[in-house]
């Protein structure tokens, strides 16, 4: 990685979210979020857990911090949880959960690492749920007062704010296929969760710059390049079905205004309504796009592929290496979408089995894989896209959603019993190579 320079101002991060880490749910008048009602339903979760302690990070966020100082990391991303800062989700506001988060966000300037911080993480208050969730169009609405207050709270300290982080995850997921919170199936709430989604993003930009004039606003999708297992016309149709639903009908509306028309038509009765003036809220300028990316998706029921596939292997959560896709991605953005921001790679890393060897975890598969996936974000500036910073996820092992411990993506071992900490060779090598970026 010697052969790589980055600018000097190039944003290196590492990545979290609050119901994976934070733990204490019933603390300082927090609220109930949907992730507490869903890891209660039997076999929601791979092993029964949930989230009422994940990795303590309430408690023991200047130990956590202590150690992004330590690797020299000079950005946080992490996000707020809603029912912590507004319990019912509309209403009053939480004193002790604003005070938890000034206590977070002054303690990362004191150590000189820049907060970024997400509005929303999937954590949604269960009152809200209990309305209708994101399928209830005035949930959009409250979403945009919960984050003017966050802009007025914070909005002097913090100057990267993301709205929502992988709106495709919450409806898709949520509301579609019923794996994650709040574990429905059902095609029409899915999109017109979608769409409240965007519309709740739009809103809550308007009303952020209206509380603090200094912010950088943005939204982060979970992206990927789509390509056909075979040329045979079902698998192309298949490849252009899934583009439409995961790529375009996100960044369509947010950049173009407008839904993938073929989308539309085979939602057909199930189409979310748009009502006048909702795509002028939805596209609304972005100061940044934060991408996820993780490896392609290959679309299509043809045997045996006709694409190589695996050759780099594959994570723990059974996706495939494949970080040339995270160029082709970067690239194709650049190539589709005219008023494209700044890009940030909000979320990049791998879940591997790691093995604890005394006080060392030797990641070789977690290392190599950051070290593909930043030289092909190297490539994609080389090639011209305006790429700002790389986050990995995730700084801790944490709480991973429906699969609950059972998936490590930390750069930092946590021993769940004891609440230990330990900097795996991965982290030490990120630590390393900021520090040869930043001469």
């Amino acid at each position: 990685m010697t052969d790589i320079q980055f600018r000097k101002d190039f944003i290196w991060g590492v990545a979290t979210s609050a119901y994976q880490i934070e733990g204490a749910v019933s603390a300082d008048e927090r609220g109930l979020s949907i992730w507490d009602t869903f890891c209660r339903v039997p076999g929601a979760i791979a092993d029964g857990s949930n989230g009422d302690v994940a990795c303590d990070h309430y408690h023991r966020f200047e130990e956590d911090l202590d150690l992004v100082a330590q690797l020299g990391v000079p950005a946080y991303r992490f996000s707020i949880a809603w029912p912590r800062i507004q319990p019912n989700g509309k209403g009053p506001y939480n004193a002790k959960g604003f005070d938890f988060y000034d206590r977070l966000i002054d303690s990362l300037l004191k150590r000189n690492i820049t907060p970024f911080l997400t509005l929303y993480h999937w954590d949604l208050p269960q009152t809200l749920q209990d309305l209708g969730g994101w399928v209830n169009r005035d949930v959009a609405y409250y979403f945009a007062d919960y984050a003017a207050a966050i802009a007025q709270r914070f909005g002097d300290r913090v100057s990267f704010i993301a709205t929502h982080n992988e709106p495709w995850i919450v409806a898709t997921l949520g509301y579609d296929r019923g794996i994650f919170a709040p574990g429905f199936k059902d095609r029409k709430q899915a999109a017109h969760a979608s769409h409240h989604l965007l519309l709740s993003h739009g809103l809550a930009v308007h009303a952020m710059r209206a509380s603090a004039n200094n912010l950088q606003c943005g939204i982060v999708l979970n992206q990927a390049p789509v390509h056909p297992r075979t040329n045979s016309a079902e698998d192309l149709g298949s490849m252009k079905y899934e583009d439409d639903t995961f790529v375009r009908w996100y960044m369509d509306p947010l950049f173009k205004g407008e839904y993938p028309a073929e989308t539309l038509h085979h939602l057909g009765d199930d189409a979310p309504l748009v009502m006048p003036g909702d795509f002028d809220t939805i596209t609304t300028p972005l100061d940044f796009l934060g991408i996820n990316y993780y490896s392609r998706i290959v679309a299509g029921n043809g045997e045996p592929p006709e694409q190589k596939m695996g050759a780099l292997g594959y994570t723990d959560m059974g996706w495939e290496v494949y970080p040339e896709g995270l160029t082709e991605l970067a690239l194709r953005l650049k190539r589709d979408y005219s008023n494209l921001p700044p890009l940030f790679i909000t979320e990049n890393g791998a879940a591997f089995p790691d093995v604890v060897d005394g006080d060392h975890v030797h990641d070789i598969k977690r290392t190599e894989y950051l070290q593909l996936h930043i030289r092909a974000v190297a490539d994609a500036i080389a090639a011209g896209v305006d790429i700002r910073g790389y986050f990995v996820w995730s700084f801790l092992d944490n709480f991973e959603w429906a699969f609950g411990y059972t998936k490590r993506f930390g750069i930092v071992h946590v021993d769940y019993s004891t609440q230990k900490r330990l900097l795996k060779d991965s982290a030490k090598w990120y630590r390393d190579f900021i520090a040869s970026q930043r001469g």
